[in-house]
């Protein structure tokens, strides 16, 4: 029993693809354990805003609110907003100030976030594309090294030789957008 576990524990390890999504699961957690507790209520009444039930709350009160005050002042009764319902006006303007403010909160950690993951899939990149080159440069080297193929050549091999540098690709899609702009 215990060598089934063991050995199941080692495939695991050996399978890339369980590391990748053992990696990607630790940054998710990582970045979930730096939330403050304020942010995690203000991102749960987000999530409870977005949802329609939501509107159906807000529709139901809205109504409630402007029936009741229509059937107090029907039956002769003080009611406590007549109409044009300016107090109804307010809260529904407070609900809207504090619900737009709590989106843009929720919306600046998500951009953060965003951007890291950004940052990190262009290093990624840049680190495959490093690796990729250093393959085909091996690989061209075997192909000089073998007598039969010793003196072909292939000028795409030697453009996929050079590693991407992101500051002259980004110099350059600069350039091409100023040119198409203009």
């Amino acid at each position: 029993m215990a060598l089934m576990h063991r050995m199941r524990e080692a495939k695991k390890e050996a399978d890339p693809i369980h590391e990748n999504i053992r990696t990607i699961a630790d940054l998710s957690k990582h970045a979930e354990h730096n939330i403050s507790p304020q942010q995690r209520v203000i991102e749960k009444v987000t999530d409870f805003l977005g949802r329609p039930i939501f509107l159906f709350i807000i529709l139901l009160v809205v109504t409630l609110w402007i029936a009741i005050n229509i059937l107090l002042t029907t039956l002769g009764l003080p009611n406590f907003d007549p109409p044009p319902f300016m107090w109804l006006v307010g809260v529904l303007s407070l609900g809207a100030v504090l619900q737009a403010t709590m989106i843009l909160i929720t919306q600046n950690r998500q951009d953060a976030t965003t951007e890291r993951n950004r940052q990190l899939d262009l290093q990624i990149s840049l680190l495959l594309d490093e690796k990729m080159s250093k393959l085909i440069t091996m690989v061209d080297e075997m192909r000089l090294a073998h007598p039969t193929l010793k003196h072909s050549s292939d000028p795409q091999i030697e453009a996929l030789k050079k590693t991407v540098d992101p500051h002259q690709s980004l110099e350059t899609l600069n350039q091409l957008l100023e040119e198409e702009q203009k």
